[in-house]
């Protein structure tokens, strides 16, 4: 189904989806990108980490890779996947490869950490953002404020991450501009105090960073891009921290988003029947209200989808849905949606399947910990 009819059609989950770039997935469900920490410490692609992968891929039509940092300055965690290297490419080839080879269409989401990373990460550099505002977490930095010419420099890197990714032979590239990484960072009040072009608080200043990143990054598909190649955008609906951004603001960014040519927009959330803080717009859940925002842009919800029926309530206000953990710790969970086989379907806490999940050892001990500590994601 073509993406300008499928808007207000009530989709099934098999459907197949043509994105405006031309890339069609055979069905609506994607793999959500989910933190495994298991690169190596320059950021490349494991054995371990490509299996994962692949053995997930199967059933879906697209599976979205855990962030991979454009530079080396905005890597966030060890063991972290990186693109900012041209010696990254063979074996994001292989990553690439491997998911393909279950019929998924693959896509590697591109970030930047910005302040929400740590100086031991970056071997002793100290963490840059928008301005020198440490994040509200207490093991946070201060950060140096990036200077014109730094943040003309990552939009660059944005935009070779791109190149990489096409010549691997990715179908896309996600940017991460949720979950308070760099590219939120700009348009947020409270990590972006700058009195430049690139922030002064008008909305249209503090997204100045994120729609040059788009710009940058969709010359690089033009350029080097043979066949058809999508750009995904990622987002989360609103902060806690005051000053921070309020769901008006998201709902203005999604507005602009949708005027490009981005191929889908995609609402970070922890789950898909979350209700804004924001009292003006309690009456629905959130994914309704950016729905309506998005014009024809297709939606991707998430959120803790683990049952045919999450992925039919969630299809209700989307195009597509993405599924996380569930597919974390029930790899053929797609299969089984596709087959009937919902019985087989792993249930339970996932607090008490980590330790009977057979993950290789950083993945076991990060899911061990993220359920008393911070998540990455």
């Amino acid at each position: 189904m073509d993406f300008r009819k499928a808007k207000y059609h009530m989709t099934d989950f098999s459907d197949a989806l043509t994105f405006r770039s031309g890339v069609t997935v055979r069905n609506r469900l994607m793999m959500s990108p989910m933190t495994t920490v298991q690169s190596f410490w320059d950021g490349s692609l494991t054995r371990d980490e490509i299996d994962y992968y692949t053995e997930r891929a199967e059933g879906l039509g697209a599976v979205i890779t855990g962030a991979a940092n454009v530079s080396d300055l905005g890597k966030g965690w060890n063991g972290e996947l990186s693109i900012a290297h041209d010696s990254m490419i063979p074996g994001l080839s292989k990553l690439a490869r491997g998911i393909q080879s279950q019929g998924a269409k693959a896509i590697t989401q591109i970030f930047h950490a910005g302040r929400m990373t740590h100086s031991e990460v970056l071997r002793g550099h100290q963490i840059v953002s928008a301005s020198d505002v440490a994040a509200l977490r207490d093991d946070a930095e201060t950060p140096r404020p990036l200077t014109v010419e730094e943040i003309h420099q990552i939009v660059a890197d944005f935009g070779e991450a791109t190149r990489r990714a096409i010549q691997a032979g990715f179908d896309g590239v996600e940017l991460h501009g949720a979950n308070t990484y760099l590219l939120q960072q700009f348009f947020s009040p409270h990590s972006n105090r700058r009195t430049d072009e690139y922030g002064n608080q008008s909305l249209e200043n503090r997204s100045r960073f994120i729609f040059e990143v788009i710009d940058a990054v969709f010359a690089a598909v033009k350029k080097y891009a043979t066949r058809p190649f999508l750009v995904g955008y990622r987002i989360s609906p609103e902060e806690f921290e005051t000053p921070g951004i309020r769901f008006a603001d998201t709902l203005w960014l999604v507005r602009k988003l949708s005027e490009t040519n981005l191929d889908y927009i995609h609402l970070s959330s922890n789950n898909y029947d979350r209700v804004a803080r924001d009292p003006e717009y309690k009456e629905y859940p959130i994914l309704h209200y950016v729905h309506e925002a998005v014009g024809s842009t297709p939606l991707v919800g998430v959120g803790g989808v683990r049952t045919r029926k999450d992925v039919e309530k969630v299809l209700e206000d989307t195009e597509l849905v993405a599924v996380g953990q569930q597919l974390l710790y029930d790899p053929r969970w797609a299969v089984k949606l596709e087959k009937g086989l919902d019985d087989t379907m792993v249930t339970g806490s996932f607090k008490d399947l980590t330790e009977v999940s057979g993950f290789s050892h950083p993945l076991h001990d990060f899911q061990a910990g993220r359920f008393t500590d911070t998540v990455l994601s």
